[in-house]
């Protein structure tokens, strides 16, 4: 594993350890890959927040989250509307009274924490898309081993 990539795994693990809910660092996740057109990432981080209890709904509807209000509470919208400014950083960046709204309500620490998870979901979808990294097809039987081949191995 490349140098580089190994400093944006110790960057997740110690994300992952932050006071961001994991189920939130998942949305993160999830919002920036779609917003950067990683499907590898959307697929594998769409899992990992199934496996934490995130519904199929407030999965789906991440993309629109402003338009589910009632999906999302304002502790759910905050990291989405910052993942949104950090991520389109070619339109203005975080603004100022959106960067204030997250230190009144979190304090200086867990804010840092979730723009230093949006800043590293950016990173590494640029790997996953400038590496043409896809996710596996679930649905193509095609690619499904027989299982003669299994059972005779």
């Amino acid at each position: 594993m490349p140098d580089v990539y190994k400093l944006l795994s110790m960057l997740d693990a110690t994300i992952k350890s932050s006071a961001i809910p994991p189920h939130q660092r998942e949305m993160i996740n999830i919002r920036a890959s779609q917003i950067n057109g990683c499907a590898y990432c959307v697929d594998a981080h769409s899992k990992d927040a199934r496996k934490l209890g995130e519904s199929e709904q407030g999965i789906y509807l991440i993309n629109v989250w402003r338009e589910a209000p009632n999906v999302f509470n304002d502790e759910e919208q905050l990291p989405l509307e910052m993942t949104e400014e950090i991520t389109l950083i070619q339109k203005h960046g975080l603004s100022d009274w959106l960067y204030e709204k997250a230190i009144s309500l979190w304090g200086e620490k867990r804010t840092a924490g979730v723009m230093m998870a949006v800043i590293n979901i950016n990173s590494l979808n640029s790997i996953g898309v400038g590496t043409n990294m896809h996710p596996i097809n679930e649905t193509d039987h095609t690619k499904v081993v027989p299982v003669e081949n299994i059972l005779s191995s």
